[in-house]
């Protein structure tokens, strides 16, 4: 019996290596027994109502492209696993900026090894979050620098690569903004100012590895979730950037937590940013871990922390 294959693909994602070596995937694929339809992705919305429209009449999901495209790709897949009651196998082949749920994993930043990859490896099972009623599969934040993976131009990121994240970066340290906030975890609460927080399932965010929990595992139900309160002084400011610097979360000034649930309450409306897309704003933000709710092909799991 034959097996289909749905090729989801960003032909503008960061490096833009994936044109060259399109065919080659296809054959790769195809050898393997699959019949393969190609979607070049459109925008963030059409891309995820495609998949969720289609991705049920299919044996095989690859994502190529960034973790933007990962995350379209999972959302689709996330809607429509909750309407037909089973799962949907994924792959994911890199070639974005930075590609850190694919660095997290040690999946191949080749695209023709990663796709080789997929048709050899085995199911693992990820945890999958969930903003509100957006879905995200390593990343939600907020404050400094998030807006920057979004606002970034396309064709910045592909011709400066992380470079141009930082070009990015530098314009926003000028408009530091902080947000007095109450943050419910499974059973604590932390009140206080803030200048920014992460929400993560990955080893690496924006392509630095100081910046999140190293004990953290992609199936234990829990994110690992980071928050920087606000500097009142240079010398503070600095010891902040220390300690992020040397990946050390340990400083009063950081707060480092792991939950299943997180709610953050602010008087005014917060943005988000979720796996590098713009995620909403809100005043009372309901996060949730979706313990091992996403099936992703992986060739070495040894190396699978679940």
């Amino acid at each position: 019996m034959e097996k289909k294959l749905l090729f989801v693909v960003n032909p503008k994602a960061g490096r833009t290596v994936i044109k060259s070596d399109l065919i080659n995937i296809i054959d790769i694929f195809s050898d393997a027994g699959y019949i393969v339809t190609v979607y070049p992705t459109k925008n963030e919305k059409k891309t995820e109502q495609y998949i969720y429209n289609n991705a049920r009449d299919y044996d095989l999901v690859v994502s190529a492209g960034g973790d933007g495209t990962l995350d379209n790709t999972v959302s689709g897949i996330m809607k429509l696993e909750r309407e037909i009651g089973r799962r949907i196998h994924m792959g994911y082949i890199p070639c974005g900026s930075t590609n850190d749920y694919a660095k997290s994993l040690d999946i191949s930043m080749n695209p023709v090894q990663a796709a080789k990859d997929i048709i050899e490896g085995d199911i693992c099972h990820v945890d999958v979050g969930r903003l509100e009623d957006t879905y995200f599969i390593y990343v939600a934040a907020f404050g400094a620098f998030t807006e920057v993976t979004y606002s970034t131009p396309q064709d910045m990121k592909n011709t400066l690569g992380r470079a141009a994240y930082m070009l990015e970066a530098g314009k926003a340290l000028f408009n530091l903004k902080n947000y007095h906030m109450k943050i419910s975890f499974d059973e604590e609460v932390v009140e206080g100012d803030f200048v920014y927080g992460q929400i993560t399932n990955s080893l690496s965010v924006g392509g630095f590895k100081n910046l999140t929990d190293k004990n953290m595992f992609f199936s234990d139900g829990l994110f690992e979730t980071v928050l920087i309160r606000t500097p009142e002084t240079p010398i503070e400011l600095q010891r902040i950037i220390n300690s992020l610097l040397a990946g050390d979360l340990s400083d009063q000034m950081i707060i480092s937590k792991k939950s299943s649930k997180i709610v953050v309450k602010c008087r005014e409306e917060v943005p988000w940013t979720v796996d590098g897309e713009y995620g909403g704003s809100y005043k009372v933000t309901r996060v949730s871990n979706i313990r091992r709710a996403a099936a992703i092909v992986l060739k070495d799991k040894s190396s699978f922390r679940g």
